[in-house]
C-alpha cells in the first residue's frame, strides 16, 4: 500500500499511472536521498493519474489535439491568467519581458492582444521552452478543472481511489496540489497528516483561490483535513505559481504553511525537479517519521 501519493499537474493527458510511476517515484526517491532517507521503497510510493480525463476520445482531429492558436483563447478565464501570467514574468525578468500594455490588459482582449501575451512570454526563461499550443493547453485544462464539475468530480474520484488506509503523505504539484487540497478537505477521515504542494496557484486571487471548494471565508482558505504539516515548495520563476507564499491564505492559529524557495533550474515549474530537491525529500521524511 502507498504511504505516499503523488498527484501529477497538467499536461499528463498522454502518460498513465505506471509510466508516471517510474519517473515520479524515481525523482521522490532521489529527492529522500538527498535528505539522508534510503529505506524507502518505489512500491510504497503511489501515483494518482487523472490526465486521461483530459484526452480527447477516438483520433485526433486533423489540426492536431494540442495545435491551439491564440485564436483559441476567448474564455475570459484563460485572458485574465494569461496576462497576469505576461506580469509576473515582467515582474521577474524585466529586462527580458516586455511590460503588458494597456492594449494587452483590455476587457476588450482580441486575438492580436493575446498573440502579444504569448511572444512576451516566449521570451521569460519560464516559457522559452514551451509552445504556445502546450501553453494554452494549460489555460484549457485550469479553467476545465475549476469551471466544470462533472470534471471536477471525476478528478476527485481518481485521487480517492488511490489513497489508502497506508497513505500518510500527500504530494500535489501544480494543478494537482489543487486537486489534493480539495480533496483533503472533503475527507477529513483520511489518515493524510502530511501534505506537500509543489508549483502551487492555489493563491491566485480570483481565478484560483476564490473558486476553491470549500470556499474561502474572509480571505482564508480552509485548512486541509487531519494534515498537521503542510509544506509549500516553489521555484522562485515559477510563474504558474503566482503567489508563491501560501501561508498567509492558509495559515489559522493552529497551523502554519511551510512556505520554501528552491531552485530547479530552468525547468522551474517542471515536478521532476521539484522531487529531486532536498528541500521536498526532508519534507516527505518528516511525514514519514510521523507514522505510527
Amino acid at each position: 500500500m502507498s504511504a505516499i501519493v503523488v498527484v501529477h499537474g497538467i499536461g499528463k493527458q498522454h502518460s498513465g499511472a505506471n509510466s508516471l510511476h517510474v519517473s515520479l517515484s524515481a525523482a521522490l526517491l532521489d529527492g529522500l536521498n538527498r535528505a539522508g532517507v534510503t529505506e524507502v521503497k518505489p512500491d510504497s510510493i503511489g501515483v494518482a493519474f487523472y490526465g486521461h480525463l483530459f484526452r480527447p476520445p477516438g483520433p485526433a482531429p486533423a489540426k492536431g489535439e494540442l495545435a491551439y492558436t491564440h485564436r483559441d483563447v476567448t474564455d475570459p478565464f484563460e485572458i485574465e491568467l494569461l496576462i497576469r501570467w505576461w506580469a509576473e514574468a515582467h515582474r521577474l525578468e524585466p529586462n527580458q519581458v516586455p511590460p503588458p500594455s494597456a492594449k494587452g490588459t483590455s476587457k476588450a482582449t482580441t486575438p492580436q492582444s493575446v498573440q502579444r501575451a504569448l511572444y512576451a512570454l516566449s521570451r521569460s526563461r519560464f516559457f522559452a521552452r514551451t509552445a504556445d499550443r502546450f501553453l494554452i493547453g494549460i489555460l484549457k485544462q485550469l479553467r476545465l478543472y475549476l469551471t466544470a464539475p462533472d470534471v471536477r468530480e471525476r478528478v476527485q474520484a481518481e485521487l480517492a481511489a488511490a489513497v489508502t488506509a497506508d497513505t500518510r503523505v500527500i504530494v500535489g504539484h501544480s494543478l494537482g496540489s489543487i486537486v489534493s487540497y480539495e480533496a483533503l478537505c472533503a475527507h477529513p477521515d483520511w489518515p493524510v497528516h502530511t501534505f506537500v504542494t509543489l508549483g502551487s496557484p492555489l493563491g491566485i486571487p480570483n481565478l484560483v483561490f476564490d473558486r476553491l471548494r470549500p470556499e474561502p471565508r474572509s480571505g482564508k482558505g480552509s485548512w486541509p483535513g487531519r494534515v498537521r504539516a503542510w509544506t509549500n515548495l516553489c521555484d522562485r520563476h515559477d510563474v504558474v505559481a503566482l503567489n508563491k507564499h501560501l501561508a498567509p491564505l492558509f495559515s489559522d492559529g493552529e497551523h502554519v504553511v511551510r512556505d520554501l524557495l528552491i531552485d530547479n533550474g530552468w525547468q522551474a515549474h517542471a515536478i521532476e525537479p521539484h522531487l529531486t530537491a532536498a528541500e521536498t525529500g526532508k519534507a516527505i521524511s518528516e511525514g514519514l517519521r510521523k507514522m505510527p
